[in-house]
């Protein structure tokens, strides 16, 4: 969940979280749907999908117990050089560098160290500093407690923006604090850029409440959640509609939900259906396989942030 979000965002969802599944067996079990739907609204969802086969992995090729080096971490889906070294060193003391974005940004300052890290091979050089710089004794106890203090460090004091450089413990020894310039580490010359993406949203509800919602493939923007259909455009929207429809059929107001580095611009066109009218078949035929799902269900499902926001602010209007 700390992959690419904040503490304070992530603390919430950790606890609801842990409360549905204390155990790896009980993640393993649960239907892909409902850790979405206790996954929805924190994004990048891809996350999610790694967790629970992760469980399922630990489960069926490690007999319930995680492995126990980096090494074999690894393997495991979604768990990547840096998380992997952060479990192995912070729960089995393994003497394993992690280099998340804190810390590089405390070892680029703490060393001097100017190199591109936009260049893989200068990411290398900086990993085998990490590696050097490592506790060499006592490792269960110093391994846990320099890693976990190399992350708090780089969280509450070498900050990105007004680093408090003198209540750092390690400021005698900070190249960057010396020459008076530590905003200027890490250096990475590739900027990514925000880009915006207009969608348009099919929103066919009946007079009791319920939406039609389709499942979202994966990998994709939302993948594996459900949503209201999708389609490229208003005109690709409306030239889908069954002619019966398009009489009551009408625009809501476009919003933006920003993602880390894209814009997406929403526009909901509501349709309103009769009381158990079925979804067209030339319709049906033509979405991915979905259902209606009435106000006592769409809430519990995985639903993206802005589609569950969007039918909450409605159905909280109609009550």
């Amino acid at each position: 969940m700390l992959q690419q979000t904040q503490v304070a965002t992530v603390i919430s969802y950790y606890a609801r979280f842990l409360e549905r599944f204390p155990t790896v067996s009980e993640l393993a079990a649960a239907e892909q749907d409902e850790v979405l739907a206790l996954w929805s609204g924190l994004g990048y969802y891809s996350r999610a999908r790694h967790l629970h086969r992760c469980a399922q992995d630990v489960i069926v090729l490690h007999g319930g117990r995680f492995p126990l080096t980096a090494a074999q971490l690894q393997t495991l889906p979604g768990i990547g050089r840096s998380t992997a070294a952060a479990i192995a060193s912070l729960c089995f003391g393994e003497r394993v560098a992690i280099l998340d974005g804190n810390v590089k940004r405390v070892l680029t300052r703490l060393l001097g160290f100017t190199g591109d890290l936009a260049q893989s091979a200068n990411e290398r050089t900086l990993w085998s500093h990490a590696t050097e710089l490592l506790p060499n004794q006592d490792l269960p106890q110093t391994m846990p407690r320099y890693t976990q203090g190399l992350m708090d460090l780089g969280a509450t004091i070498c900050t990105a923006r007004q680093p408090q450089c003198l209540l750092c413990p390690v400021q005698p020894l900070c190249r960057g604090s010396a020459d008076g310039e530590p905003g200027k580490y890490p250096f990475k010359s590739r900027k990514i850029k925000r880009s915006s993406l207009a969608l348009s949203l099919l929103w066919a509800h009946r007079p009791d409440g319920s939406v039609w919602l389709e499942k979202r493939p994966a990998p994709g923007i939302w993948g594996g959640l459900y949503c209201l259909p999708v389609f490229e455009s208003d005109e690709a929207l409306k030239a889908f509609l069954v002619p019966s429809l398009r009489s009551r059929f009408e625009a809501r107001p476009r919003f933006v939900h920003v993602l880390t580095h894209r814009d997406l611009q929403l526009s909901p066109w509501i349709a309103g259906f009769r009381a158990s009218q079925a979804m067209p078949k030339a319709m049906a035929s033509a979405l991915r396989p979905g259902a209606w799902f009435g106000p006592g269900e769409w809430p519990a499902l995985g639903l993206p942030a802005p589609i569950r926001k969007l039918l909450a602010q409605h159905h909280a209007g109609q009550e």
